[in-house]
């Protein structure tokens, strides 16, 4: 046969499978059924493959995953889904609506469709067909991230399954809705996006454990330094802009002075706040900024005011979002997180266990099936969210490192191959699919090791979960078919 079918004028198979791709997933979801089955056993032992642990279930699914795999590959024409990313799309969403008022109560989410002993979770395949309908509408000749109307309606396509997800009160698995902005910034979105969105954090963080005038300052600063740097006014900043900072940062620090000399409740200065110093600051230099806006017609000026304002607004509303939109336990692993308190045996619990048991595998780690904290349940969800732990401790620094090396090898892969396409639907999809592993990837080890609240979110193809395996299995072979279609040609 040769590198080409002279027939038909067309690769051969072997040609149009990407084969480190293939490995990539194989290798994946064999150390995910070995580290689940070393997470469940008994000390007494047990068989991988049997049928009621959980290692002889994900094999089940891994069979089912591969069974669908090959209908993508082999039997589906990779062109119909652009034609019906749309349908699939609505009825995803329908779906998402229907789990919240059909499903039980787990753990205080209702996300769970339960037939019999199988569950299903719509929220894992929703990113699926999430990046379908992104990467077709994304594709079209006439389609400009820039212009408002495309960018209103992608912003559309993305918010609706996060915030009906937000419903279910499945916080983690929207999350990872924000790593389409990856994609988005691929496809000609502007950078100050991720900047805004970086901003946000932030603003939360310095909110919570500082105080609003620290995010009011954070922000100033930030606005200042760029319409400084836009207008070419560097030596006005370096000069002025950073001893006001600093005059600035020491506010409270005075005002607190200033209170305990004159220790009179009924005194103008105990009444006066920081915050009122720096609005006010703001509001005699804001017309001397439009001014040289408009004159030197500066857009940009008009937008970085327009981000402050919106930005303070945000301070405003943080303590709102923290006490009356997140849960209890929500804020309680954000407490803890940020050090605002210490639960080691309550809501910090999972976390302090999870890192003492990566901590105690070492470099080279105990050994398979040799870890205590694994072996004797020390960590909850050690099978599913915190399984990265029972690698941690087994497998020690080596084992945890190669595996996040595989991930980063797949993700650079899906990247490259997207890249290397010809069609904008492989790409963005592409784009899309690396976008999620990743925010998975990010936020679940995070989690483990202390740098992310916990929130509940699978290591992908690792995790034992058959709507985890199944969702990712069927992202990475539809990406596997769009890619081997164009390799038929080129």
């Amino acid at each position: 046969m040769g590198l080409y079918d002279t027939r038909t004028n067309r690769r051969s198979f072997a040609k149009t499978i990407d084969w480190w791709l293939l490995g990539c997933y194989l290798v994946l979801v064999l150390i995910g059924i070995l580290n689940i089955y070393a997470s469940v056993h008994s000390v007494d032992g047990g068989n991988i493959f049997d049928p009621s642990l959980r290692s002889g279930k994900q094999i089940i699914w891994l069979l089912i995953s591969l069974g669908v795999g090959a209908l993508v590959l082999f039997v589906i024409p990779p062109r119909i889904y652009e034609g019906f990313s749309l349908p699939l799309y609505i009825i995803m969403m329908l779906l998402l609506v229907a789990v919240i008022f059909l499903s039980r109560d787990v753990k205080g989410s209702h996300s769970w469709f339960t037939l019999g002993p199988i569950s299903f979770q719509p929220a894992e395949l929703s990113k699926t067909t999430t990046s379908l309908l992104l990467a077709t509408l994304m594709s079209q000749v006439d389609y400009r991230i820039n212009k408002t109307k495309d960018f209103l309606l992608t912003a559309v396509i993305i918010l609706v399954p996060m915030l009906t997800i937000v419903a279910q009160k499945e916080t983690g698995s929207a999350l990872v809705y924000c790593g389409f902005i990856f994609m988005l910034y691929r496809e000609g979105l502007s950078g100050w996006f991720i900047v805004t969105a970086a901003m946000a954090i932030l603003v939360f963080i310095l909110t919570l454990t500082v105080s609003p005038y620290a995010a009011m300052l954070a922000l100033t600063v930030v606005v200042t330094a760029y319409v400084c740097l836009s207008n070419g006014k560097i030596k006005p900043l370096l000069l002025i802009g950073i001893p006001v900072t600093v005059l600035y940062a020491f506010i409270p620090t005075i005002l607190g002075k200033i209170a305990e000399a004159i220790d009179n409740p009924e005194s103008f200065f105990m009444k006066i706040e920081p915050e009122y110093i720096l609005f006010l600051t703001i509001v005699i230099a804001l017309p001397f900024v439009l001014r040289s806006a408009f004159r030197n017609r500066h857009l940009y000026t008009y937008v970085a005011i327009a981000a402050l304002a919106v930005g303070i607004g945000f301070t405003y509303s943080v303590d709102f979002i923290f006490n009356n939109i997140l849960q209890d336990h929500q804020r309680s692993r954000i407490e803890v997180l940020l050090g605002m308190k210490d639960d080691p045996t309550g809501v910090g619990y999972n976390v302090n266990q999870s890192m003492i048991a990566i901590g105690s595998g070492g470099f080279a780690g105990k050994g398979y099936l040799q870890g205590t904290q694994t072996t004797y349940g020390f960590v909850p969800e050690q099978s599913t969210d915190f399984i990265f732990c029972t690698i941690g401790e087994e497998w020690g620094f080596l084992g945890s490192a190669a595996m996040i090396l595989i991930y980063a090898f797949l993700i650079c892969r899906i990247i490259i191959d997207s890249e290397h396409s010809r069609e904008a639907f492989t790409r963005i999809y592409g784009y899309c699919f690396a976008s999620c592993i990743f925010m998975h990837l990010f936020i679940n080890i995070g989690m483990t090791i202390g740098l992310m609240p916990v929130i509940g979110i699978p290591l992908p193809f690792i995790s034992y979960g058959g709507s985890s395996l199944l969702s990712f299995s069927l992202m990475f072979f539809i990406f596997m078919a769009l890619d081997k279609n164009e390799r038929k040609y080129f």
